[in-house]
């Protein structure tokens, strides 16, 4: 019995669910010593679920006496989760107006989570029959005698206890029970299987010889098989660590039986070892390239600038060589034995990154995003925690270097230096699909705040935000205004179409000049690139008789047709219907197909250039792990001659070759309903054009457009990107949207309309109770519907004056209160702060 002074061990633990704060547990004498703030714990949530939480607090003082659960196990002997990643986690709940636990899911890898798979045994060992049972204990163990495993749920029927828990934990103990797969861990490393031969006959070519002529006489295919392996082994000069199982397992003569039975006979040795499952860098490592003069005074002025300031923006042109500026500042890094984070926007840039970056750190330089295995993500975490190259036992051999997209901040970095965020200005660094809806960028400068590290944001087109922040001196700034080897920008002509269409000269979707220009490149052997920023085969179908467009069944959009798949989808929700035959309001055989996609122009141009390869760069295309790196190469490798794409092709690609880029549909860009519509036009159009002419002549630019004379347009033929700057901040402060105040976008989601109308008025309203005109709406956002769940959309406004925590404050009280109401609590409501 435990002494009147023992004082009990509680912790607070964080669980993978979207619930308010932490939870308390009591820790068995047993499991005090083992516990660590960060570690996995093993605990029971609710009636019968069992989940990993990470260990947040360890405390003496007792919740609720009497009715705080105990933790079941410690599952890791070292902290999976340091101490800055829990600060980080806790300013992004803050922040971003979610919970630790949507946190702790969105930053650890699925392979590092547990699933309850509980089934209970009985064990083998039990003494049912002479020990005395409970009546609760005698009704499961009669269960079991007749079936031979029970879930957690059928235990609480029968017992009909709601908490079967510390029933089931009496019976363990009593060694009458035991729980298979109880929790059952997904990450196991990945062993590869080496075969060797027997040290006996490694230096004794007599015994080997010897073994050989036995074989050949009583099992042939057992001779060949080793003969098979004594090839391949000589051929790499016998290595030591023995040849790899899968080498060898293609080569005619080697066969598993004949393998098995070598292994039998002791003349070849199996080894199963622990590999990592990136693929190794075997190339030679070069040091970093000379810099020029530019990216010489650029770097310095970095580096002067990182004395005074934790944030520096590099805003230098397209093809600039600011990557190289990046490789030094890495290498600075490396030198004083600290970390780096290099974060790109888009999965597709990692590929030219990762072989660039590789020639020169080798395998220091780690890769980490969606396109990864959950098992090859759960190793970079596990590398980057201890220092270790997976699957090595050598300190100091992990990544020092990583580079991904926006989730790669979430690793357990010890000891960063510096954090890259290569084209800062990309909306597709901030999470919009799901909780918690965090921006890379602005996560990563506080990240680094954390860890005392510098950041760089570079880009040719910096978002407002960070280019007021740099003007009013909060960060540092330098600008590269030359291309790299003194080549010029390219040539930027706008072509008119409603002229073009006024003459009758439109060629499907193409001006004239466009085509003249395609034509002129393929001539000159010279590579194209053409954005269109719509996938698909065309937008939309419609009946020539009644104009009827087929709709997705569970979004208010249209469907888009896909020829190569031959159906109509939808792009929010995946709904598709076959391609019909005949209208479904007025049974017409007249359907047209409206608007153009990128399959649509790939088509188009294999009709008008049936000389060109032609291929495409969008979502479609780049379904399969490896499509994107294998687009790009084949693109670099001069494989492809026409290159179509969405966003993708904008975003950082660097081809010697291309030296003609067209923009097919400027306006759909430029009219789109948003305050941050023209800043984008301007970004995409001006990084897409920054891939022309990158290396030989200049390159040229066609943009088409039915509105040539928008400020946009002609202010980026000019060049003259400061006064685009200049009057999209002019308008940001006159209508205070950000970088002049900062937004909250409440949207309401139910399936029922009225119920989500009524929800967000009556928030609404308690909202400009509290808050005043800084209330926008209650509105039907651009597409009110999508997955069967209807929108409503609030927009808060924070000025520059006001307390963005208050702020936030108030807006969660009134939402509880609003969640509370009897009518309202299905209409969920989610929280985008800063949206994009």
């Amino acid at each position: 019995m435990l002494s009147d002074t023992y004082q009990h061990t509680f912790i607070d633990v964080v669980l993978p669910l979207p619930l308010p704060g932490t939870y308390s547990y009591r820790v068995p004498a047993e499991y005090v010593s083992q516990l660590l703030l960060g570690k996995r714990v093993i605990v029971q949530f609710g009636k019968q679920k069992i989940y990993s939480a990470v260990i947040w607090r360890i405390h003496h003082n007792s919740p609720i006496a009497g009715k705080v659960k105990e933790i079941l196990s410690v599952l890791d002997e070292y902290p999976v989760v340091n101490e800055k990643q829990m600060q980080l986690w806790e300013w992004i709940a803050s922040y971003y107006m979610c919970s630790l636990g949507d946190v702790m899911s969105a930053a650890m890898p699925a392979a590092l989570k547990l699933q309850s798979e509980t089934r209970i045994l009985l064990h083998p060992l039990h003494d049912a029959y002479t020990q005395p049972l409970t009546d609760d204990e005698y009704l499961i163990t009669e269960a079991l005698l007749s079936h031979h495993a029970l879930t957690i749920r059928d235990i609480s029927l029968i017992t009909d206890r709601t908490n079967v828990f510390p029933l089931l934990r009496t019976m363990m103990d009593k060694k009458l029970l035991l729980a298979e797969e109880e929790i059952k861990e997904k990450f196991k490393p990945r062993l590869v299987e080496y075969v060797l031969l027997e040290p006996q006959y490694v230096d004794d070519e007599n015994a080997l010889g010897l073994a050989l002529n036995t074989l050949e006489k009583k099992a042939s295919r057992q001779a060949e098989c080793l003969l098979v392996f004594m090839k391949t082994w000589f051929d790499s000069d016998r290595a030591t660590e023995g040849i790899l199982k899968s080498q060898l397992s293609g080569v005619t003569g080697f066969s598993d039986a004949a393998y098995k039975a070598l292994l039998k006979k002791n003349i070849l040795v199996s080894v199963k070892k622990v590999e990592g499952r990136m693929e190794a860098y075997e190339g030679t490592v070069s040091a970093p390239a000379l810099l020029n003069d530019i990216q010489q005074q650029a770097l310095t002025l970095i580096q002067t600038q990182f004395e005074e300031k934790q944030v520096v923006l590099l805003h230098g042109v397209t093809s600039s060589g600011k990557t190289e500026v990046y490789i030094h500042l890495i290498q600075e890094q490396l030198n004083v034995g600290r970390q780096v984070l290099y974060l790109l926007p888009e999965i597709a840039l990692t590929t030219q990154i990762i072989t660039r970056l590789r020639r020169i750190f080798g395998n220091r330089v780690g890769v980490y995003h969606s396109r990864y295995t959950d098992y090859e993500r759960a190793e970079v975490w596990q590398s980057v925690l201890s220092g270790k190259e997976p699957g090595s036992d050598k300190e100091g051999s992990g990544y020092d270097i990583i580079i991904g997209a926006r989730s790669a901040l979430f690793l357990p970095y010890s000891n960063l230096g510096l954090v890259l965020v290569d084209e800062e200005h990309e909306n597709t660094f901030k999470q919009v699909e799901k909780t918690p809806r965090y921006h890379a960028r602005d996560a990563a400068i506080v990240m680094a705040g954390i860890h005392e590290a510098k950041v760089l944001l570079g880009s040719a087109t910096p978002s407002l935000e960070s280019y007021r922040n740099a003007d009013s001196g909060k960060f540092g700034k330098v600008i590269m205004s030359e291309r790299y080897g003194g080549m010029e920008l390219p040539e930027i002509v706008i072509a008119n179409l409603k002229e073009a269409a006024r003459k009758k000269q439109l060629s499907e979707h193409f001006a004239p000049l466009m085509i003249d220009e395609i034509q002129k490149a393929l001539g000159n052997k010279k590579q194209v690139i053409l954005f269109q920023n719509r996938r698909g085969f065309s937008p939309r179908m419609e009946c020539e008789t009644c104009n009827w467009v087929p709709q997705c069944i569970n979004c208010d959009v249209t469907l888009t047709y896909h020829k190569f798949a031959g159906n109509l989808r939808c792009h929010y929700c995946g709904y598709s219907m076959k391609m019909p035959s005949h209208c479904s309001a007025c049974n017409d055989t007249k359907l047209t197909l409206r608007g153009f996609g990128t399959e649509k122009i790939e088509e188009d141009l294999s009709t008008y250039f049936p000389e060109a390869r032609v291929s495409r760069l969008d979502l479609d295309s780049v379904r399969s792990r490896n499509a994107h790196a294998e687009i790009i190469s084949d693109f670099e490798q001069h494989n492809i001659d026409i290159l179509v794409g969405t966003q993708m092709v904008t975003k950082g690609l660097d081809f010697d070759h291309v030296s003609m880029v067209g923009i097919l549909n400027a306006d759909n860009m430029l009219s789109f309903p948003d305050f941050r519509a023209h800043e984008r036009s301007y970004q995409l159009m001006a990084q897409v054009s920054g891939r022309a002419g990158r290396k030989g002549a200049r390159g040229k630019v066609i943009i088409q457009t039915y509105n040539p004379a928008h400020y946009i347009l002609q202010n980026l033929v000019d060049g003259d990107h400061q006064n685009i700057y200049d009057k999209e901040l002019d308008e940001r402060m006159r209508f205070k949207y950000p970088p002049f105040s900062r937004l909250i976008e409440l949207t309401l989601k139910h399936k029922d309309y009225k119920t989500v109308n009524m929800a967000a008025a009556t928030l609404g309203l308690s909202l400009t109770a509290e808050l005043g005109n800084r209330v926008i709406g209650p509105e039907t956002p651009y597409i009110g519907k999508i997955r069967n769940h209807h929108l409503s959309v609030i927009l808060i406004k924070i000025d520059e004056k006001s307390s963005p925590s208050a702020v936030k404050e108030i807006v969660q009280k009134q939402i509880t209160t609003m969640n509370q109401l009897k009518d309202f609590k299905g209409v969920q409501v989610v929280r985008d702060v800063d949206p994009v």
